[in-house]
């Protein structure tokens, strides 16, 4: 990459962000149901949890591909 760390930072905190995106997009296709009604309406701590576990784990995978 570039000479200038701020800029490499910058670039792989960018690629982090879309990639973690993208794949919780696929993580909420894969679940049989509406993540964000079950969580937000239907007060479902079980949803909540799943959703927080599949965050964590994108988390660290792409962090531990980026470092």
């Amino acid at each position: 990459m570039s000479d200038i760390p701020l800029v490499n930072a910058l670039v792989y905190a960018g690629l982090g962000v879309v990639l973690f995106l993208a794949a919780f997009a696929v993580v909420r296709r894969m679940i049989p149901l509406d993540l964000w009604k079950e969580i937000g309406q239907e007060r479902n701590v079980a949803a909540a949890i799943v959703a927080g576990a599949a965050l964590l784990g994108l988390a660290w995978i792409i962090a531990a591909t980026l470092h």
